[in-house]
């Protein structure tokens, strides 16, 4: 019976899905109507599954679909998710998060008819009764974060057009996807769920939530010069291991901040100078794609430079970022002096909503014993090193 029942459901949810030939998202649901009777877009005139009817709609060929790989490619290997933001599909074709000026320049030009010139001519058709409608409506979808998220993009195999859906939020692991044709229409709808985004290309249009920090990869080339100049040691984190995915997989990757605290280049004479000293804090963002959970991600990024005997503590914070109102954690470093330690206090930056994978205090003495380390810090793993 509850077989029969759940057969009943999905045949109705797909029925309802059928119906998106018909859907209009520009003509019926974007922006609002002005005392000229004409259509107002705005910033937030596009919902999730507005783009993703209209994405569905475009006679996407073998060109926008190198262009999109190429960009969540691009993003991917700067350290962010496989994400190709609106913003960038409008104003740099190709590009992805992180790319340089040059970068940017050189993708642009691969491509004689981008996926932005397919939008572009389908708001021409839907808003050809408002002058400046087509770049009003650009210019909502650059300043609406929404993206193309392209899980598992690195199986594509080159041909197959995509799936494309939407998160619907709410930590839903299943949603309707639009199957594109090659000629604009949509060939049918079906059920998506992580398992089909793992066998066939499927684009999610979610929101960025990322682009706005600096990844581990990003952070640990810049930082590596300034190596060098530092007395004592430095200790590295050499890789990250994630045990689990923390969101639903509309939501794409899980974004692991790394917050290490210390009290380094001490060199006090006198009580006093102690009171003078502020600590210093490491804010590492490291991006896990869902394909990678379990896997042990090699890394080489400083977590502290200056790494004497004089350390005494360090405060340590994980957090897997949801977002959310800013707040701190409120925490202690210390060191020692003449065998007394000394605690300097430290606020932690972190967002309400922010899963906290660990927090608490690490002791530098184990780190000067043993050189090199794995420890467990919740759901994930990270190995450090002296050096």
């Amino acid at each position: 019976m509850m077989k029969s029942f759940n057969y009943i459901l999905l045949a109705g949810m797909l029925s309802l899905a059928c119906g998106c030939n018909a859907e209009d998202p520009v003509a019926e649901s974007v922006g609002t109507v002005g005392t000229d009777g004409e259509r107002v877009i705005s910033a937030g005139s596009f919902s999730l599954k507005d783009m993703a009817v209209i994405l569905s709609s475009l006679p996407i060929g073998g060109e926008q679909m190198a262009e999109v790989h190429g960009a969540v490619s691009s993003s991917s290997g700067n350290g962010y998710d496989e994400e190709y933001m609106m913003r960038d599909l409008i104003s740099s074709p190709g590009a992805g998060v992180g790319d340089d000026a040059v970068t940017r320049t050189r993708s642009a030009g691969r491509y004689s008819r981008p996926l932005r010139s397919l939008l572009e001519d389908y708001l021409a058709e839907k808003l050809s009764t408002r002058a400046g409608g087509v770049q009003e409506a650009l210019d909502a979808l650059q300043d609406s974060e929404m993206q193309i998220y392209w899980p598992y993009s690195e199986d594509w195999d080159g041909t197959q057009l995509p799936i494309v859906t939407y998160d619907p939020g709410y930590g839903t692991e299943r949603n309707v996807g639009y199957v594109v044709g090659s000629g604009g229409e949509v060939l049918d709808s079906v059920l998506v769920d992580e398992h089909v985004a793992e066998e066939r290309p499927v684009w999610v249009i979610n929101r960025n939530d990322d682009s706005a920090f600096t990844p581990m990869e990003m952070y640990a080339s810049a930082k590596a010069e300034t190596r060098a100049g530092d007395e004592g040691k430095t200790l590295y984190m050499k890789d990250f291991t994630m045990l689990r995915n923390y969101d639903s997989w509309f939501a794409g990757a899980s974004e692991f901040f790394i917050k290490c605290g210390a009290a380094t280049g001490f060199k006090p004479s006198s009580d006093e100078d102690i009171k003078k000293y502020s600590p210093s804090l490491t804010d590492l963002m490291v991006v896990v794609k869902r394909s990678q959970a379990g896997r042990k991600i090699p890394y080489d990024a400083v977590l502290v430079s200056g790494f004497t005997e004089d350390l005494d503590k360090l405060a340590f914070l994980v957090t897997e970022d949801d977002g959310g109102a800013r707040t701190t954690w409120k925490c202690e470093a210390s060191v020692k002096y003449k065998s007394k330690a000394y605690g300097f206090d430290l606020e932690i930056p972190l967002n309400e909503k922010d899963d906290i994978v660990w927090r608490g205090q690490l002791s530098a003495g184990y780190y000067l014993d043993k050189n090199a380390v794995t420890g467990r810090f919740g759901d994930v793993k990270i190995s450090f090193k002296l050096e």
